[in-house]
């Protein structure tokens, strides 16, 4: 009998853990979310990662010529926390948000198609762990 308890208590805390994490999840989208406004639409993907320390996640996108195009990038419940930076397929850095004060967002053109690399990090003075977002909108011409 204990034993059909103590089970019971995991699940029931494992899913009350799950709510709660998943209730944070969507706060950190509505952060987002509230960036991306006319005359930007979203590319309709969310770029997800869970960070530690000084974990690096890495995105993989095509920007298109001719285009502009909105990064929004997220964490935690206050802005500023994630920082990002925007690479060619070469390595050679495009943009990065370090240098404007972690701007959550930033509007980039680009006269030619080209694959980037879109890394993600934590600002290490602000928050040591945390769920990152990253959204992609275009400009409606």
């Amino acid at each position: 009998m204990k034993k059909i308890f103590l089970i019971s208590l995991v699940i029931v805390f494992s899913l009350f853990s799950f709510s709660k994490a998943n209730a944070q999840a969507n706060e950190i989208v509505n952060l987002c979310t509230k960036h991306m406004i006319a005359p930007f639409i979203s590319d309709g993907q969310q770029y997800r990662s869970l960070l530690n320390g000084d974990e690096i996640a890495e995105f993989h996108t095509t920007f298109y010529g001719d285009n502009t195009y909105r990064i929004i990038a997220c964490s935690g419940l206050t802005e500023g926390k994630l920082l990002f930076s925007v690479y060619d397929k070469e390595r050679n850095l495009l943009f990065t948000n370090k240098d404007y004060d972690n701007s959550p967002y930033w509007d980039l053109k680009f006269t030619s198609t080209i694959n980037c690399i879109i890394e993600a990090e934590l600002d290490k003075n602000n928050v040591s762990s945390g769920f990152a977002l990253l959204m992609i909108g275009f400009k409606q011409n």
